[in-house]
C-alpha cells in the first residue's frame, strides 16, 4: 500500500503539472484550460484501478476531464513519451479529452462527449456477448467506465441503463467519481441516494465507497455513531465546506448543533488530526476501492455501479472550493507542492527509479495493459451484387434493401458476420426478411410463445443475428459503434447494420458523431425520408437528414431510387467497413414504390460494369436526349424524386424545352470528386486536373443551361451544384413543416411536384441571360 500510495501522489502531481505547462502564458494570451480539481478527484480511484486491478484485455472510458492522470499513468507505465507531457491541447499533442483516434497514448475509448463515454463501455460488453456467441469464447475481459457524477444528468446513459438489451452483462462495472460537484453548483445531496435506487431498480449491483477506513474505524469507538449520525446528516454543501477550512473554523462547522456526543468525539483530536478524519473519504481509499472492484466483479450476471465518494480537487489548495471546476494553481503553490511530492525541478518529469517499488510495479503494470496496435481488419469477400438487376416492375429502395441484405445473409463469409439492430423498428424498416432468415440474439433460449410459428419468426436465441433495442435512438447508434469497433476492441471483424426511421437520426446524432470520431465502421439506414412518407405526417418526415449525412466526416451518404442501385451501394458500403480507408455509410431510402423502368433504360445505354461505376461515383444521366438546338435546362435529382424529375423533362418537352436529368446516387460523393478535384488542383502547378464526375456527368455544352435541383430534403442540400459548375441554379427542396397528405398534396406544397419544376425550369429560362455567368439565382 505504501508502494501504492507513492504512485497515487506521483499522478497527482503529473495531472497537475501536465495541466499547469499548457496555461503557462504570456499576460493576455487567452487560457489553455484544463481541470485540475476534476483530475485530483479521480487519482485515487485510477490508481488503484491500473495498479491494483486491471489486465490486459480489459478495457476502460476516462472521465473526460481526468484525461491528464490517464496520460500521467500511461506515462509511468511506460507507453507514453516523455516529450507529450508538454503538449496538452497543443497540435499533435495530448488531446483536451481522451481520443483513441488523436491521442498517442490510444486509449480504449473517446469520451470527449459526456455522457457517450460513460456507456461505450457497457454497448462493448454487449458487442463482446455477441462475438462469444458467434465466434467463440474471447480472452476474459472487463468493461470499465470512470463516469463524473454530472454525467448522470445526461439522459443517453438512463437510456442505456434501462435497455433490455444491456441487462445480465457481469463483466460491465461503471465507476461515479461522486465529488459531489458539476461545472457550477455542489450537488444536493438527495441525488446520490436517489441515483443509487435508479440503478438497483434497473436489476444493477450497487456498491459503495463513501467513509475510508479510518474514519470507518472510529464510527466504532465511543461517540462514534453520533460522529457518523452528524457527517451523514450533513447536507452536500455543508460537508463539501470543510475541505476549505482549518482549525476551528472547521471545528465549528462541524459541531454547530451536532449531538454532545460529537463534541466529546472531537475534543480527543487536534486541529489537524480532526481535519484528517473528518475527511476520509472512500474514494481516496485504495485498499478499499480494490475491495470494492473485486466485489463488483464477483456479481457475474448483471453490471455493477460503484459509487466512490471523492473531493474535487482532493489534494490540492482548492480542495472543497465550489468554484474550483476551471481553477489554476498559481506558479508558487506548483513550487510548494513539487518540494511537497519530493521533486525539484530538473527531475519533475522523471518517472520512478526502475529498481524501486513503485518503479517495479509501473514495469509490471505497462508489460501487461499497454494498449496493443490493432491489426488491419480482415477483407471480407462481399459479392458486388447480391442478386441479378431489377429491370420490370415497382419496388421501394426500402423494399429493396430488405431483399437485398436477405439475400446476403446466405453469402458464405459474409452473411455470418452482418449483425443488425434496429431501435423497436425492424419489421416496419424492412428487416423482417433478415430476421426470418437469421434469427434475434439473445444470450440464452427464449421461449416466444408460438412467435415462430407466425409470419415473423421471432425467436430469441445466441445463434441469433438481429439485436432488438428499445426506443431509443442514442442506444442505436452507440450500440453501431462498438459493434463497428469489434475487430479493434474483440478481435472479430462484424459488419453491423442500423435501421431507423429517417427522422429520428437526428434523436442519436450526438452518438452517431461519436463512433464516427472513433473509427467505427457501420452502416445505417435511415427509412422512410422526407415528405414523400406523406400521410404520417410532419413528425416522420425528414428534411435536414440529408445535409447531415453529406457533412459528417468519416461517413458516406447515399440515396438511391432503383432497386438495384441499392443493391449495388449496400454491397460496396459492406466491403467499405473493411478497407483501410473505409468509411461508415447512411443509406436514406423510402417506402415509395418507383417504377424501374428508367432504370433499366440507363443499363441498356451504359452496360452493367458502366452503370454501377457510376451509381458508386454519385450519379448518372438518368434521362440524356441529344441536344436538338432548343433552349434547355439539365434538373438534378436524387432519391424519391426521379418519378418527378421525369415527368418535369416530359413536360418541359412538350413546351419546348430540351431537359436531360441526372441522377445522384450519392451527392456525397459526387461533391467530394468535385473538391477533391479542386483541391488537386490548386495545390499544385504540376497537378493535372481531372475532371470531377459532376463536370463528367454535365458536359461543358450544357453547362450554360440554368440548373434545377429536386430534393425531398431542405433545398440547400444540392444547392452547390450550380457554383460547381458555373451555371445559374434554381435550387427546390422542403424547406417547411409537413403535415399529412398525399404524395402529391405535399409534392405541391413544398413545391417539388412535377409542375414545380417545370414552373422553375421556365422561370430560369425566361429571367436569365445565358451569356450571364456571374447572376446568381439560387432560391
Amino acid at each position: 500500500m505504501d508502494e501504492l500510495r507513492a504512485i497515487e501522489q506521483r499522478v497527482l502531481w503529473l495531472a497537475t503539472r501536465i495541466v499547469d505547462v499548457a496555461n503557462r502564458r504570456e499576460p493576455g494570451v487567452i487560457k489553455v484550460g484544463g481541470h485540475q480539481a476534476s483530475c485530483a478527484s479521480m487519482v485515487s480511484i485510477m490508481t488503484a484501478l491500473w495498479f491494483g486491478h486491471i489486465g490486459g484485455e480489459d478495457k476502460v472510458a476516462v472521465k473526460p476531464h481526468a484525461s491528464p492522470v490517464y496520460h500521467a499513468i500511461k506515462y509511468l507505465t511506460g507507453e507514453l513519451d516523455r516529450s507529450y507531457l508538454t503538449t496538452l491541447r497543443q497540435r499533435g499533442g495530448l488531446q483536451a479529452y481522451p481520443s483513441r483516434t488523436k491521442d498517442p497514448d490510444v486509449s480504449d475509448f473517446s469520451t470527449g462527449s459526456v455522457g457517450l463515454g460513460a456507456v461505450a463501455p457497457l454497448f462493448s460488453a454487449l458487442t463482446r456477448r455477441y462475438v462469444d456467441a458467434h465466434f467463440g469464447s474471447q480472452p476474459s475481459a472487463r468493461f470499465i467506465a470512470l463516469v463524473g457524477d454530472a454525467e448522470l444528468d445526461e439522459g443517453n446513459v438512463w437510456e442505456a441503463i434501462a435497455d433490455p438489451a444491456t441487462a445480465g452483462l457481469g463483466n460491465f462495472t461503471m465507476v461515479v467519481d461522486l465529488n459531489r460537484q458539476s461545472l457550477d453548483r455542489v450537488i444536493p445531496d438527495i441525488a446520490a441516494t436517489r441515483l443509487q435506487k435508479f440503478f438497483a431498480d434497473a436489476g444493477w449491483h450497487v456498491a459503495t465507497a463513501k467513509y475510508g477506513s479510518r474514519l470507518t474505524a472510529a464510527f466504532e469507538l465511543d461517540d462514534g455513531d453520533a460522529l457518523r449520525a452528524r457527517i451523514d446528516a450533513m447536507p452536500n454543501e455543508a460537508y463539501q465546506a470543510m475541505f476549505g477550512l482549518e482549525g476551528d473554523a472547521l471545528r465549528s462547522k462541524l459541531l454547530d448543533g451536532a449531538d454532545p456526543a460529537v463534541r466529546r468525539f472531537a475534543q480527543h483530536l487536534d486541529d489537524a488530526a480532526l481535519k484528517t478524519l473528518v475527511t476520509d473519504l472512500g474514494g481516496h481509499d485504495l485498499g478499499l476501492l480494490r475491495d470494492r472492484f473485486a466485489e463488483c466483479d464477483q456479481e457475474a450476471d448483471r453490471p455493477s455501479v460503484l459509487f466512490a465518494y471523492t473531493i474535487k480537487g482532493w489534494g490540492l489548495p482548492m480542495a472543497g472550493d465550489p468554484l474550483n471546476h476551471a481553477t489554476l494553481m498559481t506558479p508558487e503553490q506548483v513550487d510548494a507542492f513539487r518540494t511537497q511530492v519530493g521533486l525539484d525541478e530538473a527531475g519533475e518529469f522523471d518517472r520512478f527509479d526502475p529498481t524501486s517499488g513503485p518503479g517495479r510495479i509501473c514495469a509490471s503494470v505497462g508489460g501487461d495493459i499497454n494498449n496493443a496496435l490493432a491489426s488491419p481488419r480482415p477483407q471480407i469477400p462481399v459479392p458486388i451484387a447480391s442478386r441479378p438487376a431489377t429491370t420490370s416492375g415497382s419496388t421501394s429502395t426500402q423494399e429493396a434493401f430488405g431483399r437485398v441484405l436477405s439475400s446476403l445473409a446466405d453469402v458464405a463469409g459474409v452473411g455470418e458476420r452482418i449483425v443488425t439492430t434496429a431501435p423497436d423498428v425492424s419489421i416496419s424498416t424492412n428487416l423482417g426478411g433478415w430476421i426470418n432468415k437469421t434469427g434475434v440474439f439473445a444470450p440464452t433460449e427464449r421461449d416466444d410463445h408460438g412467435g415462430a410459428d407466425r409470419l415473423l419468426k421471432w425467436a430469441p436465441s445466441p445463434s441469433g443475428r438481429h439485436i432488438e433495442l428499445g426506443i431509443s435512438e442514442m442506444n442505436l447508434f452507440m450500440l453501431l459503434g462498438q459493434l463497428g469497433l469489434s475487430h479493434d476492441h474483440h478481435g472479430q471483424h462484424l459488419l453491423p447494420v442500423g435501421t431507423v426511421y429517417d427522422p429520428f437520426v437526428l434523436r442519436g446524432l450526438d452518438a452517431l458523431i461519436y463512433g464516427i470520431y472513433n473509427d467505427a465502421k457501420f452502416i445505417v439506414t435511415g427509412t422512410p425520408s422526407g415528405v414523400t412518407l406523406a400521410p404520417e405526417g410532419g413528425a416522420h418526415q425528414s428534411t435536414i437528414t440529408a445535409s447531415v449525412g453529406a457533412e459528417l466526416p468519416n461517413l458516406h451518404y447515399a440515396e438511391p431510387a432503383y432497386a438495384t442501385e441499392v443493391d449495388w451501394l449496400l454491397c460496396d458500403a459492406l466491403d467499405q467497413l473493411s478497407q483501410p480507408e473505409g468509411m461508415s455509410c447512411y443509406l436514406r431510402l423510402s417506402t415509395r414504390p418507383i417504377d424501374q423502368g428508367p432504370f433499366s433504360d440507363a443499363l441498356g445505354r451504359y452496360g452493367e460494369i458502366g452503370l454501377r461505376s457510376h451509381v458508386l461515383a454519385g450519379g448518372y444521366r438518368l434521362l440524356d436526349r441529344p441536344d436538338d438546338g432548343r433552349p434547355g435546362v439539365t434538373i438534378v435529382t436524387t432519391g424519391a424524386m426521379a418519378p418527378e424529375a421525369l415527368a418535369a423533362a416530359a413536360q418541359l418537352d412538350h413546351e419546348g424545352v430540351q431537359a436531360s436529368v441526372v441522377h445522384l446516387t450519392s451527392p456525397d460523393r459526387v461533391y467530394q470528386s468535385w473538391r477533391n478535384s479542386y483541391s488537386s488542383a490548386s495545390q499544385s502547378a504540376s497537378v493535372i486536373r481531372q475532371p470531377s464526375h459532376l463536370h463528367r456527368l454535365v458536359p461543358r455544352d450544357e453547362r450554360a443551361r440554368p440548373v434545377i435541383s429536386v430534393h425531398d430534403a431542405a433545398s440547400h442540400s444540392l444547392a452547390w451544384i450550380g457554383s460547381a459548375l458555373g451555371s445559374h441554379q434554381l435550387a427546390l427542396g422542403v424547406d417547411r413543416f409537413g403535415e399529412s397528405g398525399t404524395i402529391a398534396d405535399l409534392h405541391e406544397l413544398t413545391g417539388i411536384s412535377a409542375d414545380s419544376i417545370v414552373n422553375a425550369a421556365l422561370v430560369a429560362l425566361t429571367t436569365l441571360d445565358p451569356s450571364d455567368r456571374g447572376g446568381d439565382l439560387h432560391q
